[in-house]
């Protein structure tokens, strides 16, 4: 397949919404689990949002005038995300998922990130091979949680609606863990009213821009963790990421109900400093 690839326009949102929504649609099937999307507006909203941000770069390719793929390099963070990437059926087989990669891999490179990241479907061996000879490292197994929220409180362990003058606190607890701060998406949740903080003997030692796919959490403990996933309302989109390694929070949460609805990979390329706490990746990263 001859194709180009362009800069994304908000004008492509209703095409790349389609793609993106019938391509997880189409290989979440095949391997018997639920959609990312559950319809194809949730994908299409959301894909106009993206084109709309100035912090995320687009990438189209075009085929013979059609549209035939997109992916996204999210530019809020010392971290560049990446994602989503979708492409038609037809072109599946072809270079065009590559080529995209390649697009904003050197977006990133001209940008100077320190380093860029994704998450990946385990049970997508396409996709796992491209991002592996990309240079991408798997990092974690994450487990993809959902159920009914559990309502649960910790004892010594209270949480609450984070405010503005919480985050260079949030800020420094994010960069002693993972060696950045996640700043701008944090402030972002603050301004939704999705951020949640958790204080134990008096200071913050946790917080969570939102307990679901598009959120990421850090925590001193796992305490700080049961807390936040214990004061959620719901788990947003599919449902939260868990370090499958953290044995003891992932047992947890099995216990109370939540039940694992797919397998997915944290994959980095660039810097990556092991974290020194426990931590909830968001979709990105």
């Amino acid at each position: 397949m001859q194709f180009k690839i362009r800069e994304g326009r908000l004008a492509d949102a209703e095409a790349v919404g389609m793609i993106c929504y019938e391509a997880f649609k189409m290989i979440s099937q095949q391997h018997g689990f639920e959609p990312d999307f559950p319809s194809f507006e949730v994908a299409r909203d959301l894909l106009l949002t993206l084109l709309s941000r100035p912090d995320v770069y687009s990438a189209v390719a075009e085929s013979e005038g059609r549209v035939v793929g997109s992916n996204f390099l999210w530019q809020d963070s010392t971290i560049a995300g990446i994602g989503p990437l979708t492409i038609t059926p037809e072109a599946q087989s072809g270079r065009v998922g590559r080529g995209l990669m390649e697009d904003v891999l050197e977006h990133a490179r001209n940008k100077h990130f320190a380093g860029v990241r994704l998450v990946q479907a385990a049970y997508n061996n396409r996709s796992l091979s491209l991002y592996t000879k990309l240079g991408f490292e798997v990092r974690e197994l994450l487990a993809t949680l959902q159920g009914a929220p559990l309502r649960i409180d910790i004892p010594g362990y209270n949480v609450r609606v984070a405010v503005v003058e919480d985050a260079n606190a949030c800020d420094s607890l994010c960069r002693k863990i993972h060696g950045h701060d996640r700043g701008q998406e944090l402030r972002h949740a603050i301004a939704q009213q999705t951020a949640m903080v958790v204080e134990h003997e008096g200071r913050i030692t946790g917080y969570a821009t939102l307990i679901g796919f598009m959120g990421h959490a850090v925590g001193e403990s796992n305490e700080d963790l049961k807390a936040l996933i214990g004061a959620a309302d719901s788990f947003a989109g599919p449902g939260f990421l868990l370090p499958a390694r953290n044995s003891e929070l992932f047992r947890w949460c099995l216990k109370q109900g939540l039940r694992v609805v797919q397998p997915m990979n944290l994959m980095s390329l660039g810097l990556y400093n092991q974290p020194s706490g426990v931590f909830l990746p968001s979709i990105l990263f």
